[in-house]
C-alpha cells in the first residue's frame, strides 16, 4: 500500500468488514488494516485501499473478497485454550451426557474453529473420558467445526501441525497419545480423532441449518461484534441447542442479558450457560 489510508476509505472499509463478517473495527486501526492487506494489494497491483474497495464493489462473490476476510480475521488459537472449559467438559458435561441413554448422537459444535485446535481438543477430551470410564460414553459422538476462512479450514482438515504449533498448549503425553509423526516432519492427528470431526465453512452472520447440539463452543468470537450482532448470534445459537444444552463462551465474553434464553451456571472456575 503506497499511500496512507484516507478517513473516508477507512470508514467505508469498516462498513464492508462489518457487513461481510461482523468484525467491528475500532477507531484508529488504520495501521492494522494496512499491515494485513499489504500483501493482497501488492499481489493484485493496487496502490491504495480505495483501489481495493472499488474492486470489492463489483457484483459477485469474488475470491478477492474471501482473501480480504481471511486477512482481517484473527486466527489465534492453541490446544486446550484457557484449560478450564475443557476441565468443565471432562468433569461435568461428559459425565452428564454419558447418563443420557436412548437419546440421539451426542453432538458438539466448535464455532470459529480456526486451524482445528479447539475441535480436536474436544475430541481428545472425549477419548480420554472413554479410556477412564470404558463403556460409559456412547461411540457416536460427533463434532461439527466451522469457520468463515477457507484457508484455516484447509489446515484443520489436514490435521497436520508443525512442532511449534504442537507445543502451544499440548502436553508431551497428549502429543504421544493423539499424534503420529508425519512424512513432512510435523505431527498428524490420529485417524480415530479426525473421524470424530466434520469441518464446514460457515459465516455466523448468515443463516445456518446444522441441526441441534448438546454443547456449543463459541469462544473469543463475540468480542469482535457489535452489541446488536452479539444478541442476534446468541439467539441463533440458542435455537441450535438441545433443551438443557450448554453454551461455552470465551473468558472475556458474557451474555449481557437474554435471561429468557440462558441460565448462568457457575463451575468454579469458569462460567457456562444452559439453554432454557
Amino acid at each position: 500500500m503506497k499511500s496512507d489510508i484516507k478517513p473516508q476509505e477507512y470508514e467505508t472499509f469498516k462498513s464492508f468488514l462489518q457487513e461481510a463478517c461482523g468484525i467491528l473495527l475500532g477507531e484508529n486501526k488504520q495501521y492494522l488494516v494496512k499491515s494485513r492487506l499489504r500483501r493482497i494489494l501488492e499481489d493484485n497491483k493496487m496502490e491504495s485501499l480505495g483501489d481495493l474497495l472499488e474492486r470489492l464493489r463489483r457484483p459477485g462473490r469474488s475470491p478477492l473478497r474471501e482473501q480480504v476476510i481471511d486477512a482481517m480475521t484473527t486466527n489465534e488459537t492453541l490446544w486446550f485454550r484457557d484449560n478450564h472449559p475443557f476441565h468443565i467438559l471432562s468433569t461435568r458435561l461428559l459425565p452428564e451426557l454419558a447418563e443420557r441413554n436412548g437419546t440421539p448422537a451426542i453432538r458438539f459444535w466448535s464455532a470459529a474453529c480456526s486451524t482445528g485446535q479447539e475441535p480436536y481438543s474436544i475430541a481428545m477430551a472425549v477419548d480420554e473420558f472413554r479410556r477412564q470410564k470404558p463403556g460409559k460414553l456412547r461411540n457416536d459422538v460427533k463434532i461439527t467445526a466451522t469457520d468463515i476462512s477457507k484457508s484455516v479450514l484447509e489446515v484443520a482438515r489436514r490435521g497436520e501441525y508443525e512442532m511449534l504449533a504442537i507445543g502451544r498448549g499440548l502436553s508431551a503425553e497428549r502429543q504421544k497419545n493423539f499424534f503420529l509423526p508425519s512424512a513432512k516432519g510435523g505431527w498428524q492427528i490420529r485417524p480415530n480423532l479426525k473421524a470424530m470431526v466434520e469441518f464446514r465453512e460457515l459465516n455466523l452472520l448468515e443463516r445456518y441449518s446444522l441441526g441441534r447440539f448438546d454443547v456449543i463452543f463459541c469462544r473469543n468470537v463475540l468480542i469482535y461484534f457489535s452489541a446488536d450482532l452479539k444478541r442476534d448470534i446468541l439467539t441463533r445459537l440458542h435455537a441450535c441447542l438441545n433443551p438443557g444444552g450448554y453454551l461455552i463462551l470465551g473468558a472475556s465474553e458474557s451474555l449481557n442479558g437474554l435471561p429468557n434464553l440462558y441460565e448462568m451456571v457457575q463451575c468454579h472456575p469458569g462460567i457456562i450457560y444452559r439453554r432454557k
